[in-house]
């Protein structure tokens, strides 16, 4: 086509455009009605109710072995626990080493285990109880870096990171020089980590991972091992990131970051309810796309936003907290130590045995399981129903949602401050019957509903049978 001819064709175009005729003009075809969806991977169909707990086995017995902690199974399945992750199990480095006893996340061998817990069959046995008690069990994989004396460094020195001087570094910008930098645009190292992560799921029974920084290291890759492991079987993958794109094809549930931190900024802080509405959830609500589920906690295996809170706050005000956590749109996680009213953050490095004690955190942590177990309005992703706000009069104290899934509806009304609240819900689209789901009391609400609440207190309606 010569240029004369070229023009003439751009113009028609343009012509044809401004006068509102697109029928011969070269423009994407119109939306079809079903749009796809954002989250693309299947998730496992034994995670829709499920609750996640936290293992740090160093600290949980005073063995610190799988076999010793084999003797907590039982009271953690009769807690309501779902899927047991474990920090990593793999030898630690010795070189650089953090403490007398080392980073859990500095790993010396990717296919061996820790001699601090025990042997590899001492491992497989602890798989095999956990499946036997109706659980499962995820392992925490380190792909991000490994420890300097990893035999790896010296086989693929070429697989690490650099520094401007030529030898390896640990993570940029972050103190961690137990550990060293893992260069992901090498395709040997490629293959190795995602045929060890195969290995583990293949070769012991493990039901999926937990993954150390997970946006650190490159998305395609973890695309790519989630395609490996669902291959040999389905499998969970919790990713160590507030990031969005995780979700499309490589991990089923990421960490809720801000919604930690608006929970310590009102209920320790003494910001009002209102910040977290209008913080997290307001955000979450709009913007976090369906089915891809995050992961909530009020604690943390290396830091412990309670720490230092008034004895008020410490007791009901977390209450509050482990309330919300448990019954809004995602998975619960619950830090070993918190059923005990653990306080404070363990030590990384050293052994520091948790201090078991009787907890009132335990018998509510209890029930909350049993009713997301019970009541599909709070399952996980599309097995669960969105939050939908409702609307009060003390809107800076008090936290009011309903979800629903079918026939099946729960209300959440939490009292965030150390003051009373004298509350009017507005309940015209809920006004009915529905059972406290604390004292088992039957509740019939109005169309505005009123409510005394108690200082960090909260009440909690299920839909009758």
């Amino acid at each position: 086509m010569n240029r004369i001819a070229s023009l003439a064709l751009c113009l028609s175009i343009l012509i044809a455009s401004c006068n509102g005729d697109f029928r011969s003009s070269p423009v994407a075809a119109p939306l079809s009605d079903t749009l796809p969806r954002y989250v693309e991977l299947q998730h496992p169909g034994w995670i829709r109710s499920a609750t996640l707990y936290e293992v740090n086995l160093r600290q949980y017995t005073p063995e610190g072995t799988f076999r010793a902690f084999e003797r907590e199974l039982p009271r953690l399945k009769a807690l309501g626990v779902d899927i047991l992750w474990l920090m990593p199990v793999q030898p630690i480095g010795r070189q650089n080493r953090k403490g007398s006893l080392g980073s859990y996340y500095s790993v010396r061998d990717y296919y061996g285990v820790n001699p601090e817990f025990g042997g590899m069959s001492d491992f497989k046995h602890l798989v095999d109880a956990v499946h036997q008690q109706g659980m499962r069990v995820i392992i925490d994989w380190v792909a991000n870096h490994s420890a300097w004396d990893n035999p790896i460094a010296k086989q693929h020195p070429d697989w690490y990171t650099r520094n401007r001087d030529g030898s390896f570094q640990s993570t940029p910008w972050r103190d961690y020089d137990d550990i060293i930098d893992f260069d992901y645009s090498k395709p040997g190292l490629r293959r190795y980590m995602t045929d060890a992560m195969a290995w583990w799921v293949r070769e012991t029974g493990i039901d999926g991972y937990r993954c150390d920084v997970a946006a650190f290291v490159p998305l395609d890759f973890w695309e790519g091992v989630r395609k490996k492991l669902d291959a040999i079987r389905p499998v969970f993958l919790l990713a160590e990131a507030a990031d969005r794109d995780l979700h499309r094809r490589a991990f089923d549930a990421t960490y809720s970051w801000a919604l930690w931190d608006q929970l310590h900024a009102v209920c320790k802080a003494g910001k009002p309810a209102e910040s977290l509405a209008g913080g997290y959830i307001a955000e979450h609500v709009s913007t976090w796309p369906e089915d891809a589920i995050r992961v909530q906690f009020t604690d943390n295996h290396d830091k412990n936003a309670w720490e230092g809170a008034a004895p008020a706050n410490f007791g009901k005000g977390l209450h509050a907290a482990i309330v919300l956590t448990a019954l809004m749109d995602g998975m619960p996680l619950v830090y070993s130590g918190q059923e005990a009213g653990l306080d404070r953050p363990l030590q990384f490095f050293e052994k520091d045995l948790i201090p078991w004690k009787p907890d009132s955190a335990a018998a509510l942590i209890s029930r909350l399981f049993a009713l997301k177990h019970a009541h599909p309005a709070l399952w996980n992703g599309h097995w669960g129903g969105p939050m939908v706000r409702i609307k009060n009069n003390r809107m800076g104290q008090v936290l009011s949602f309903v979800r629903e899934k079918g026939k099946d509806k729960v209300i959440v009304v939490v009292n965030l401050s150390d003051k009373e609240a004298d509350v009017t819900l507005e309940t015209r689209f809920d006004a009915g019957n529905y059972t406290d789901a604390f004292s088992g009391m039957p509740v019939s609400l109005g169309e505005a509903q009123h409510l005394q609440l108690g200082s960090w207190s909260w009440k909690v309606y299920t839909s009758a049978p």
